[in-house]
């Protein structure tokens, strides 16, 4: 698979933002010395007053073409316009464009500047951003690139394991960019039923399907004028990843049961803990709407791989819990444990486990009485413990010894394939591997809740 993505790993292990933009220029006709750049990924030229150049050569159609950023290259398309678009005397439907080449449509002659920036991604200073916290390098370069992406108009694509806080990453992007004071709507695609995906996004009209009793607006025009933040994309079942691809193409919805077409101006966060990557290769996911999503691609480490982060994450969290409480720090034992915990559920794990111990903590810190068995039994050395199970009775036989160990685990695992699965069964299933009905049978035999 080509590299188009705009977070890149350099050989040497620099790691470097490619940040994409286009210039045009008018050389020739009515609207000469108008020009405009542009970090979309399709840039509308045309005489509607939404295009992203407007002009207003009477031989140019209201939308009359666009320039799409592709794996390949810059690709100009005809939009079937009355006077045509054309590379020096040949008319053309699509054509790539190199840098510096000009091009007519209309009469109005336009000139394309490849205008790419490639940034050394560097720590930044801060250990915030918004409403993210971190001092670890790896947490540091996400807030360089954070800042240099927010304010542009590029679709992102946040990935990392469930937990590490990839809705807060758009929320931040949201808050540092233009569209700030528009709206931002969250749309999980795994948590609703497939057969109404498409209503849900898209919108319905009046008597649709059934249950329909009025026409609804989707979560594209709620967005309208904002962010529209797009979780658990790769469970987006393949028949609407197309149609999600159109829209994202056309900046315009069709409500399910309608014939016109309403436009939608949104800027498109989008987030998985997938192999995207993978899910291409093996046709579970569409190749063009992944390049259209991963324009700029930001991998969030898993909490195990920044521990130096857990005490500013832990005041951070204590500080937001939402209640009074008098706790603001954690012992010096505490602090050992909760860095060398696995974290299955990374920092959401993390804030579930600081505020369970809230209610039994007598003082101003958090004690290693406070803290839940499955945490203290990590501490291998003292405990005798091996990667956070206990060891049996040595006095058992081979197979009672096996028996309580493969007992163990599998408690251990349920417990933290729920917490990373915030408690649904359906989704812990998908992840384990497994059918909905044996990860449901071995809660019961547990005693486990979902």
């Amino acid at each position: 698979m080509p590299e188009t993505t705009s977070v890149i790993n350099e050989t040497a292990g620099k790691r470097q933002l490619h940040l994409h933009r286009m210039g045009l220029t008018v050389v020739g006709g009515p609207d000469s010395g108008l020009s405009g750049e542009f970090d979309r990924e399709v840039v509308r030229i045309g005489a509607l007053a939404d295009s992203d150049l407007v002009l207003t050569d009477q031989t140019v159609s209201r939308a009359h073409a666009e320039i799409r950023r592709t794996p390949e290259g810059l690709l100009l398309h005809d939009l079937g316009s009355t006077n045509g678009s054309f590379v020096g005397d040949v008319r053309v439907r699509e054509v790539f464009l190199a840098d510096g080449r000009t091009f007519r449509v209309g009469k109005t002659e336009i000139r394309l500047e490849v205008r790419d920036e490639v940034v050394d991604i560097v720590p930044t200073e801060d250990t915030r951003f918004e409403g993210l916290v971190g001092q670890s390098i790896a947490m540091r370069e996400v807030f360089s690139v954070l800042d240099r992406v927010a304010p542009t108009t590029l679709t992102v694509l946040v990935t990392g394991e469930t937990g590490t806080g990839k809705e807060l990453v758009s929320r931040a992007i949201h808050q540092r960019s233009r569209r700030s004071s528009g709206p931002f709507v969250v749309f999980d695609c795994g948590s609703v039923p497939r057969n109404l995906v498409e209503s849900e996004l898209f919108g319905h009209a009046r008597g649709a399907f059934t249950g329909a009793v009025q026409a609804r607006a989707g979560v594209f025009e709620q967005a309208h004028g904002g962010t529209i933040f797009l979780d658990e994309l790769g469970e987006l079942p393949i028949e609407l990843q197309t149609v999600l691809l159109r829209v994202l193409e056309q900046r315009e919805v069709r409500r399910v049961g309608e014939r016109r077409v309403r436009p939608v101006d949104v800027r498109v966060v989008a987030a998985t803990n997938r192999d995207l990557r993978t899910m291409v290769e093996e046709g579970s996911f569409r190749e063009d709407l992944y390049y259209r999503l991963a324009v700029v691609e930001v991998p969030l480490p898993a909490l195990r791989e920044r521990t130096e982060d857990i005490e500013l994450l832990a005041a951070h969290l204590l500080d937001g819990a939402g209640f009074a409480h008098g706790v603001r720090e954690l012992s010096v034992d505490v602090a050992e444990v909760l860095r060398s915990y696995r974290w299955p559920g990374n920092v959401r794990e993390l804030r579930n486990v600081l505020l369970r111990t809230l209610p039994f903590c007598d003082g101003s810190r958090i004690e290693l009485a406070d803290l839940p068995d499955t945490l203290t039994q990590t501490r291998a050395a003292k405990t005798g413990a091996r990667d956070g199970l206990p060891l049996p009775a040595v006095e058992l036989s081979l197979k009672e010894a096996r028996e309580r160990i493969i007992q163990s685990f599998e408690r251990h695992y349920l417990e933290d394939l729920l917490q990373r699965c915030d408690g649904n069964i359906s989704r812990a299933a998908r992840e384990a591997g497994v059918d909905r009905k044996t990860v449901a049978r071995m809660l019961k035999r547990h005693g486990i809740r979902s």
